[in-house]
């Protein structure tokens, strides 16, 4: 059966690496058009060719999501190779690690917020006109941290935070345009951003303090698959594990708990 993504312009920002990579490669293989944002051309480039290779169309454009000029520039540069833009997936991230009283560099904290919020916003701002003229639709891939507070990802949470209100109020604006939202909230998903994810001294972690435990950790393609799924059907909002839908809830009914929860998950991988 054909997915509805075949022969779809398809925008994916953070796409050299990780989810946005993998995201690319299984959208171009089911027919998708893809754009490829990210700041690295030479690893963009290999993403393309790994979605060339599965059959499908794929086109770079190199860009930094956190400098408000560059996200017109991929949007405007998309629409002018691909003729237009049915779906932009807000995928690029930065993450951070520490305890906030450790926190010696506060500019993490605005670094992040320009990647992971502004960026999206920015991305979506020059976006929505081509968006509703296709009856499109906008992916934000946001984080459990998004939902629930989480030790020692105060600055990380605080713009995932952001994404869900913003895209939470947007969906309702949008109402009755032809445009849906889908928000994302992935697990813990291994893949670069915990290596490339910033210390309270401000310099990237690489392979400090992260530790990945068997079967605690979800697949990129995994993730992939689901994330696709939940574009072919334009869903409101995708959260991946049962413990992110449980928490979801018990939020309202026993936040301590979830406290706690989130206190031993955290504390089990560093």
């Amino acid at each position: 059966m054909s997915s509805p993504l075949r022969g779809k312009v398809i925008l994916i920002t953070g796409a050299s690496s990780g989810i946005g990579a993998e995201l690319a490669r299984q959208c171009a293989a089911l027919g998708a058009r893809v754009a490829l944002a990210a700041r690295d051309a030479a690893r963009l480039e290999q993403v393309a060719a790994d979605c060339r290779g599965r059959g499908g169309e794929a086109w770079t454009v190199a860009g930094d999501v956190s400098v408000e000029p560059d996200c017109r520039r991929l949007v405007e540069e998309t629409v002018a190779h691909y003729g237009g833009l049915d779906i932009l997936v807000n995928n690029a991230g930065l993450g951070a690690s520490g305890r906030f009283e450790e926190v010696t560099d506060l500019t993490v904290f605005d670094r992040l917020m320009r990647v992971n919020y502004l960026g999206a916003v920015w991305c979506t701002a020059h976006a929505l006109p081509h968006l509703r003229a296709r009856r499109g639709l906008i992916v934000g891939i946001s984080s459990l941290t998004g939902l629930t507070g989480v030790p020692k990802r105060t600055a990380y949470a605080a713009t995932k935070h952001a994404m869900a209100g913003f895209f939470d109020s947007l969906r309702i604006e949008l109402d009755g345009s032809g445009v849906d939202v889908t928000m994302v909230y992935p697990g813990f998903v291994f893949s670069e951003i915990n290596q490339r994810a910033l210390a309270p001294d401000g310099t990237p972690f690489g392979s400090r303090g992260y530790v990945r435990k068997t079967g605690e950790t979800m697949e990129t393609d995994h993730c992939g698959r689901l994330i696709v799924r939940a574009m072919e059907r334009r869903d409101r909002d995708l959260v991946m594990t049962w413990r992110g839908k449980v928490g979801r809830f018990l939020k309202y009914l026993a936040p301590g708990l979830v406290d706690r929860i989130a206190r031993r998950a955290i504390e089990t991988r560093q």
